[in-house]
């Protein structure tokens, strides 16, 4: 495909392989948006947590919460989950006999469990009910950094 054509459509041989690289794109910038979303979302807690319920503040914390899930977080997560679905799918891509793989997978899952997480307790301030202080929220906040850093080492060194 030649440069600044990319707004035609593809031709009727394009296979799923011609296509990977753009695939692997999609995914690392829905991985990006996603991994912003799930470091700041603990961080607006720790100030929510603060906030006193039903409060001027509280109420701007509900609505920057909701719309950081809603608009980011889910469907950035929902991305990354298809995309590298996709390409884990392709022939030749994954070693699944290789230990990293599953590393990175029990990973994701942490993040992906970790994303739950932060949906209900948004939902227990969304109804003024948290009953967890701004330290627990500080100390939650690292997870997703250190998940993240074990998939990126498990997929770049491949350390076994």
């Amino acid at each position: 495909m030649q440069p600044g054509l990319l707004w035609m459509p593809l031709p009727r041989e394009t296979r799923l392989s011609d296509l990977y690289f753009w695939l692997k794109a999609c995914h690392v910038v829905s991985v990006i948006a996603w991994m912003a979303a799930l470091l700041y979302l603990p961080r607006l807690y720790v100030y929510h947590a603060d906030a006193e319920p039903g409060s001027g503040m509280s109420e701007t914390f509900k609505a920057m919460e909701r719309r950081l899930q809603n608009a980011i977080m889910t469907p950035a997560m929902l991305a990354s989950v298809a995309l590298g679905t996709v390409l884990a799918a392709m022939p030749g891509v994954v070693e699944w006999t290789a230990g990293w793989v599953w590393l990175k997978a029990a990973m994701i899952t942490g993040l992906l469990a970790f994303h739950g997480f932060l949906m209900r307790w948004r939902r227990d301030f969304e109804k003024d009910a948290n009953r967890r202080s701004a330290r627990f929220y500080r100390a939650v906040n690292e997870v997703p950094a250190v998940l993240m850093i074990v998939i990126v080492v498990s997929a770049v060194v491949k350390p076994f």
